[in-house]
């Protein structure tokens, strides 16, 4: 697999493929038996600081608040705490979740709970984003408003010149057509392969989803996974 710089890459496949695995491989929590993962020309050996996870559980901590959860990764990297508050200030904004800051994520629904996750993992401005399942857990109209509200920050991030790659597990072909600029099928279990890579040039049409171009896509996908 190649995914160019500042691109979304989907993974899709079947459950037992290897598709986690190969998230936790490219964030340097577990070690491959063979190959070999670079970033930028350099080999993944353990955890990088410059790359993020979310997780399928959102990996939010309990018992502290949203303000607490959201700079938790500049508290790790030692900001200076009024730099920290400030850049904690402004996420929250962005991911429109100022007015719950002292709530905790007991108190969030499922996509709150998502775009907090999402905030976090962006606190410590990472050039590499890796997204386990990162919106099964939600219904399908707060899955469609997250799929739609990361590529608004995508395209914000773009604009700022905070470009950073995302590279995400899913078994929805219409989440990965709809989000993703390349999509790599995924076959085969103990180990999977890489069957097929589907480039997808899908522009920034907000409505991608309702075009004859999605569906035609969506079809192509489903064909290489039944093959």
């Amino acid at each position: 697999m190649d995914i160019q710089s500042g691109a979304i890459a989907a993974l899709l496949g079947p459950s037992g493929c290897g598709k986690t695995s190969l998230i936790h491989i490219i964030a340097g929590l577990r070690r491959q038996s063979s190959g070999e993962v670079t970033i930028d020309g350099q080999a993944v050996h353990g955890v990088r600081k410059q790359t993020a996870v979310i997780f399928q559980d959102y990996g939010l901590l309990p018992w502290k608040t949203v303000v607490a959860n959201a700079e938790l990764p500049l508290r790790l990297a030692r900001v200076p705490k009024r730099e920290r508050m400030e850049r904690t200030r402004r996420l929250l904004e962005e991911f429109q979740l100022e007015r719950f800051g002292e709530q905790y994520p007991s108190r969030l629904s499922g996509g709150m709970k998502q775009r907090l996750a999402i905030a976090r993992a962006l606190a410590s401005e990472p050039d590499l984003l890796l997204m386990d399942e990162p919106f099964s857990s939600l219904d399908a109209l707060s899955r469609e408003e997250a799929q739609r509200f990361l590529l608004s920050i995508r395209q914000k991030t773009a604009r700022e010149k905070r470009r950073f790659t995302i590279i995400m597990v899913t078994h929805s072909i219409e989440e990965a057509v709809y989000l993703a600029d390349t999509v790599f099928v995924i076959k085969g279990r103990n180990p999977g392969v890489t069957a097929a890579r589907v480039d997808n040039e899908k522009g920034l049409d907000a409505d991608f989803r309702k075009t004859a171009s999605f569906y035609e896509r969506c079809g192509i996908i489903r064909e290489l996974l039944e093959k």
